[in-house]
């Protein structure tokens, strides 16, 4: 058995950086809502990175978010605002950084009308790449195809996170991820 190629390709901190990651973060099925929220805001604060950067940035990102604390996040006022966009250690983009904020808001509303964010998703679920990218853009910001893709395939609702003869698959199907039900 082979890890998945994009792993095998890499050498030395690099490697040693994502496969932490892969071996037991990516495709693994997340319970906690303010988990999810860190993934979410991970992935957004990708788009147009490399994942490496991000995986070197995320003790700094969890720190600068109160620990992707739903709640807290989504109080910030505009003194926090300024504070995370004034931290070197993250993504300081504007953008990004109100879509956490917003989103965060967005899901203290889906706990509240549905119990929590993870019962949201599973609600929706099964749904095709497609129509979860358009449920997605409709509730949340700074979220595209690729984002959402990502986002659903690093915890366990959408295939493709590894492939089948990787040995972090077979670790991935216990843990009963929604796409294989």
């Amino acid at each position: 058995m082979s890890y998945c190629s994009a792993i095998e390709s890499m050498s030395g901190d690099k490697k040693a950086l994502h496969k932490a990651y892969h071996d037991h973060l990516y495709g693994f099925p997340i319970h906690d809502d303010n988990e999810l929220f860190c993934r979410l805001v991970l992935e957004i604060n990708q788009a147009g990175l490399s994942w490496e950067t991000i995986l070197k940035k995320e003790e700094t990102f969890r720190k600068a978010y109160h620990n992707f604390n739903i709640k807290k996040v989504a109080a910030y006022t505009d003194t926090d605002r300024e504070r995370v966009l004034a931290d070197p250690g993250i993504i300081r983009n504007r953008l990004k950084v109100n879509a956490a904020i917003e989103n965060a808001n967005t899901i203290l509303a889906l706990q509240k009308e549905h119990g929590s964010f993870e019962k949201w998703l599973e609600l929706h679920h099964p749904k095709t790449k497609e129509e979860w990218v358009k449920l997605f853009k409709k509730t949340f910001r700074f979220t595209g195809g690729e984002i959402v893709n990502e986002f659903l395939m690093s915890i366990g609702y959408l295939p493709g996170a590894h492939s089948t003869d990787c040995p972090v698959f077979k670790k991935v199907l216990k843990e009963k991820p929604l796409w294989n039900k």
